[in-house]
């Protein structure tokens, strides 16, 4: 830290926020006894708090966002030069950054060509329901409109879109819900004994054709939209079984679905591609993306579609109704796009997809070899640098540990100086995955030091 701030100084912003900071996913009855934690500084992989306290985030800011670590000076620069330059005109007009990023980002992304630009993951999914349902009364007479979403996936927190969410603990006392979306089961191996009828071989094309029971179920004729994550994230770091996604690819074909993958969290190098459904040779029809886009240093977010999902949007002029009549305000924003341009070069000039392959393969290992060492750890899982650890009981039933406990993992590393997350408010029984997002400039000695602490908190929690 630079030491710019007093004792007195952070006095002060510790009483404010207890007084009038309303923090994210947080239960404030602790603050009344003890402090928040306020976080100072950050650069590179580590951040500083009010105590002067150095701590390795490997969570990138708490929710998978700061994939290029913090202190990039030439995005913020990039962004300084950009607001002075123009700040914002509203997205119905374009603008320079606007432009280039979406250029550069298209070229990552073979088979995609437009880019909606909006301010956050849920306004994104958001913007592909409404598509998916404009879409539906242009082509079906409206009856072509639910979205299938899948059990234990997140696609964000307006009504809407935890109508579409797979994890009741984050939607629960929301209700009523928007009609017409519809669950279909998860694709969580690790856990097939809870599925009836779930096979030991072929389990990956077992879990999609669940999808395709669910459509016959509905009705193919009344089913628009298929949104997934690539890998599950809050719902416990569920990476696909082999053959699901090839097989969800043709199911959609069949029935004329559009697939639309949220890559809020996988997107932009989190996994080892720039998207995470790249790994698996699929062609979605829209795909959204937050979080890693700017890296946290501009709010931005993105849905990207083919040229057959944007061309019903423009084939008759003289019909008032017949465009995309939506708007985002802060996608307007020019400041996003910039500091974007700026992120995907430093990923690329820095060789960052390649580093996180090489260290999250690191990162699996070596949270493998712990679970030799501590019967805690049922499975690890993962990709890339998005990795996650589930804790049980017992390995021979897989009964989740308690949900304390895992929390009690979380803090002792937090001790150790390392931030760590886990599945939180998510699913019912089974907030009971450790997860892991370092940046990804992270290098063997923060993995090493990440793992480490995991492996000090984890005697220490379940000794005897």
């Amino acid at each position: 830290m630079d030491g710019t701030l007093s004792a007195n100084d952070i006095s002060r912003v510790v009483e404010a926020d207890k007084a009038h900071i309303w923090h994210h996913l947080t239960q404030h009855k602790p603050f009344e006894t003890s402090d928040p934690r306020i976080i100072i500084e950050g650069k590179g992989i580590h951040v500083w708090d009010q105590h002067g306290t150095r701590l390795l985030d490997a969570v990138s800011g708490g929710v998978w966002t700061v994939n290029v670590g913090y202190g990039r000076e030439r995005i913020a620069n990039a962004v300084r030069d950009q607001l002075v330059k123009l700040n914002y005109f509203a997205g119905s007009a374009g603008s320079v950054p606007g432009s280039h990023f979406a250029e550069a980002l298209l070229d990552k992304m073979p088979g995609m060509s437009r880019v909606y630009y909006c301010n956050s993951g849920s306004e994104a999914n958001e913007k592909a329901f409404k598509m998916i349902r404009q879409i539906a009364h242009k082509r079906h007479g409206g009856k072509k409109h639910k979205i299938l979403y899948r059990d234990r996936d997140y696609h964000g927190t307006t009504i809407s879109c935890l109508s579409a969410g797979g994890q009741d603990e984050r939607g629960a006392q929301y209700g009523p819900y928007t009609p017409g979306f519809v669950r279909v089961p998860h694709c969580l191996e690790y856990r097939r004994h809870e599925q009836d009828g779930a096979p030991v071989e072929n389990y990956g094309e077992w879990a999609a054709d669940q999808i395709e029971q669910v459509i016959l179920r509905e009705g193919p004729d009344t089913v628009g939209g298929l949104c997934l994550e690539p890998v599950t994230a809050g719902g416990g770091v569920i990476t696909p079984p082999e053959g699901y996604w090839q097989k969800v690819q043709e199911i959609c074909r069949k029935y004329d679905i559009l697939l639309h993958i949220d890559e809020v969290v996988c997107g932009l190098g989190r996994t080892g591609e720039w998207f995470g459904y790249q790994h698996y040779g699929i062609q979605p029809d829209m795909v959204t993306m937050a979080k890693g886009v700017a890296s946290g240093y501009a709010a931005i977010a993105c849905l990207v579609t083919t040229e057959d999902v944007f061309s019903p949007f423009k084939s008759n002029a003289a019909d008032p109704l017949d465009y995309f009549r939506d708007i985002s305000t802060f996608g307007g924003c020019t400041a996003g796009p910039a500091a974007a341009l700026e992120n995907m070069a430093i990923i690329e000039e820095e060789g960052l997809l390649a580093n996180t392959t090489a260290m999250g393969t690191h990162m699996f290992e070596a949270l493998s070899e712990l679970a030799d060492r501590h019967p805690v750890i049922g499975q690890v899982r993962g990709k890339g640098l998005f990795l996650g650890a589930e804790l049980v009981a017992d390995r021979d039933s897989r009964q989740p540990v308690l949900e304390a406990q895992v929390g009690a993992v979380v803090a002792d590393c937090g001790r150790q100086g390392v931030i760590i997350g886990a599945t939180n408010r998510s699913v019912p029984g089974y907030n009971n995955t450790l997860c892991f997002s370092p940046a990804l400039i992270a290098s063997k000695d923060n993995i090493d030091e990440i793992v480490s602490a995991v492996d000090q908190a984890l005697t220490r929690v379940f000794a005897g």
